[in-house]
């Protein structure tokens, strides 16, 4: 069978180890992963989504923090305090800097972005095949008001998604996102065949604005997801008016959607009546009314990993493929 799931960041990460578990051997599995996150640090290229997917599924991920390698050392990040080296709320470990001097170094020699991940995924052996949603930049940005607004400053200012994120917590109500460079942007083409030619599309419970959202975004991709063959099935990131992980709600209030299983399944639209959705999944206790879709309730907890691979075989049900 053939599986294409949508992801990113640390929740779509893990609902990839279920998506794993689930199908067991011999299947295709294929992960679009949003760049909107990616961005430019001392000089290096750092792709923050598809790092944590290769990391989880390669078995190098720090478990607690749910981003960056296991055992990590941090001694080049002190060395950049000492001089004084901005960003400096951006906290690049020891043995994450190698993976970004890898893909920088590739990158600069003219490989694209889907060409360095593969080489990339050759040492972690994920076991998906990782494909950036596009190799073009595409990068979130948020207005927010200026945080160091003095009588001459702007009143408002945009910042890239990962300060606004990192640095401030999401704690300036944001007005609004721009995905910079989407306009001349592609899908990458074989994320595009992937989903075209899937028995199923899942939407992993990743964040439906920056991470699923910016992904739409991208030339080429409404498109394939409206020529998929298989049904597409998604799982909500909220769970009982709240997000399962991060700040996702600061993101739906800042496009005017409520935190909510209905709220989220509702901005994304039923399939039948031109949005993206042939099934949501919602969470034991949630309910949700989406014209065009079909909803279900299950557990949606990633507790562990045969949890979540219970979650992805009710979204399977929900698509009337099985294994």
């Amino acid at each position: 069978m053939k599986v294409t799931v949508l992801v990113g960041g640390v929740g779509g990460a893990r609902f990839l180890l279920g998506v794993k578990e689930a199908l067991g051997e011999g299947h295709d599995i294929t992960a679009v992963v949003n760049v909107g996150d990616d961005i430019w640090m001392h000089g290096l290229r750092i792709c923050p989504d598809l790092d944590t997917c290769m990391y989880t599924l390669g078995g190098g991920i720090d478990t607690e923090r749910g981003w960056g390698h296991a055992g990590e050392t941090w001694t080049v990040k002190e060395e950049l305090a000492a001089y004084g080296a901005e960003p400096s709320w951006f906290g690049l470990g020891d043995k994450d800097i190698a993976t970004h001097l890898v893909r920088s170094r590739m990158l600069r020699a003219g490989y694209p972005l889907s060409q360095v991940t593969e080489a990339l995924c050759h040492r972690w052996q994920p076991g998906v095949r990782l494909l950036p949603a596009s190799d073009d930049r595409v990068e979130t940005h948020v207005v927010i008001d200026n945080p160091a607004a003095g009588e001459d400053d702007p009143p408002q200012v945009a910042i890239h998604f990962q300060e606004w994120w990192v640095r401030y917590q999401a704690k300036y109500p944001a007005h609004r996102f721009a995905s910079v460079g989407a306009e001349e942007a592609k899908v990458l083409p074989a994320a595009a065949e992937a989903i075209a030619g899937a028995d199923v599309v899942l939407v992993a419970p990743s964040n439906p604005v920056v991470s699923i959202g910016t992904m739409i975004q991208i030339p080429g991709m409404p498109q394939a997801l409206v020529g998929a063959r298989g049904r597409i099935v998604g799982v909500s990131p909220i769970v009982g008016g709240a997000p399962l992980r991060g700040m996702a709600d600061a993101c739906l209030s800042a496009i005017g959607v409520e935190t909510s299983a209905e709220g989220v399944g509702r901005h994304y639209g039923g399939r039948a009546k031109g949005g993206l959705l042939d099934g949501w999944l919602v969470h034991t206790g949630d309910t949700a009314q989406i014209e065009g879709a079909e909803v279900r309730s299950v557990p949606l907890l990633m507790t562990s990993v045969d949890k979540t691979a219970d979650m992805v075989r009710a979204a399977f049900d929900l698509a009337g493929v099985a294994p």
